[in-house]
């Protein structure tokens, strides 16, 4: 194996108090923070931006160049809000991030918020997640307590105040622009770019929207310097990450590893597959939203560009992994409905396309399907990619379009056969002997 882990962010996620301030700080925590009180801001941003860091909330944009859109000041107020609102099926890194070692996050805000000029800045999480919001309030109220957050900093006459807020849950949310709608009270609902939130972003003034694992990397790559970090990973996808396996793997969960590491490597590490007699049939590289692959991109190194150019995109990093026994017109139905339920309703190709695309999926999925399907579901998508006001329509054809181009014959079965007979869900499921065993008795 070419690769190793690189526990940094989950260093310490089997502490049996990981998440509170005295493991942080015996992990070398707020020590960053100290450093960065003796640089200036500029440094920072260019730091960041010597280090490769790219957002790892699924675009990969460099952080440090978002960092650097912001104009000069003006003597009002600017902000940094951290997108925290995790919702894409399959995508679960930032919520046991937060769960498991939520000082990471705040000490990333405080470094962030210096190094942008912000005084005040806002965690915006996913309601649901009521547990890690408790969670987050306390690693806030801890670092207010010992000093590190309020006012007069360290005795340096820096002041930032940090606001942890609940949204209603709402996948639309996760955009960052529907995101501030969202935090100043008003519906989630995407914003008309230009502006952008570096120019006019909450409350119409300069803003910078980052991942909660972005934020998270930052303590790391300035207390080691940004030459440690730019040499994990490939030439243009710098550093490590957190990918997260789920699915039909014999040990699902966080692996943190230098980006360019493969899923034959990462299945290695998890054990392989469920059940070694079923082969690999897709998995998702960057969550639902990304198109499938196939046990034929087993080794494609998963960076940005790799994955790209094999035709998807490493998005968050959530690769979900099925075998044999799934149908895959099932799957891609059942992400095709969250996206309808979810889709926010301001355009019409995202309102009515996801709409229709649902509507023939379940009929092909359920053996009544027609010849004329597949092709009018091709072109739906076709209708919607690139014509959607914001970034969720177009991740709606992604599975759908892959998933005919690599399973056609799938498809062409829903025209006759229901997909429950050609693979039974039972055949899936974790705990079919458990069950089967309480029904024999």
């Amino acid at each position: 194996m070419k690769t190793t882990l690189t526990p940094i962010l989950t260093k310490f996620w089997d502490h049996p108090r990981s998440w509170t301030l005295d493991t942080y700080l015996e992990n070398d925590g707020w020590k960053a923070f100290d450093k960065a009180l003796g640089m200036k801001p500029e440094d920072l941003v260019q730091m960041t931006k010597d280090s490769g860091l790219r957002g790892r909330g699924g675009a990969g944009f460099p952080t440090g160049m978002k960092w650097g859109f912001l104009p000069p000041p003006d003597g009002g107020p600017r902000y940094l809000v951290v997108n925290a609102d995790e919702s894409e099926p399959g995508t679960c890194k930032d919520i046991p991030l937060m769960m498991a070692a939520p000082q990471f996050l705040i000490e990333g805000v405080a470094i962030t918020s210096f190094a942008i000029g912000c005084n005040h800045a806002f965690i915006y999480l996913r309601g649901e997640v009521v547990h890690v919001y408790r969670r987050l309030l306390r690693a806030v109220e801890e670092a207010y307590a010992a000093g590190h957050l309020g006012k007069n900093i360290h005795g340096t006459g820096y002041d930032l105040d940090v606001t942890v807020h609940a949204g209603a849950g709402a996948y639309i949310c996760g955009e960052e622009t529907a995101l501030l709608d969202s935090l100043e009270g008003r519906r989630g609902q995407p914003r008309l770019k230009p502006p952008f939130p570096a120019v006019a972003g909450l409350y119409a003034r300069p803003t910078v929207v980052n991942n909660v694992e972005s934020i998270a990397s930052v303590p790391p790559i300035l207390l080691h310097g940004a030459d440690w970090f730019a040499d994990m990973g490939t030439e243009k996808s710098q550093g490590f990450g957190i990918f997260s396996l789920s699915g039909h793997v014999k040990n699902p969960g966080q692996y943190e590893a230098p980006m360019g590491i493969t899923l034959r490597e990462l299945l290695e590490m998890a054990g392989g597959m469920r059940d070694p007699n079923k082969k690999l049939k897709f998995w998702t590289p960057g969550g639902s939203s990304t198109p499938i692959f196939t046990a034929e991109h087993l080794d494609v190194p998963l960076d940005f560009e790799s994955v790209g150019a094999a035709g998807s995109m490493l998005g968050t990093r959530a690769l979900q992994i099925f075998d044999e026994t799934v149908s895959v017109v099932r799957a891609v139905t059942r992400w095709t409905e969250f996206y309808m339920h979810e889709s926010c309703g301001k355009c019409t190709p995202c309102r009515e396309g996801t709409y229709w695309l649902a509507q023939i999926l379940e009929r092909i999925e359920h053996g009544k399907g027609t010849a004329a399907d597949i092709d009018k579901l091709v072109d739906i998508c076709d209708n919607i990619l690139g014509r959607a006001f914001c970034a969720l329509g177009d991740g709606a054809t992604s599975p759908i379009t892959s998933a005919v181009k690599y399973f056609r014959e799938e498809f062409e079965a829903g025209m006759h056969t229901p997909a429950a007979e050609l693979f039974p869900p039972a055949n899936s499921t974790l705990f079919r002997k458990e069950q089967d065993t309480m029904v024999n008795a």
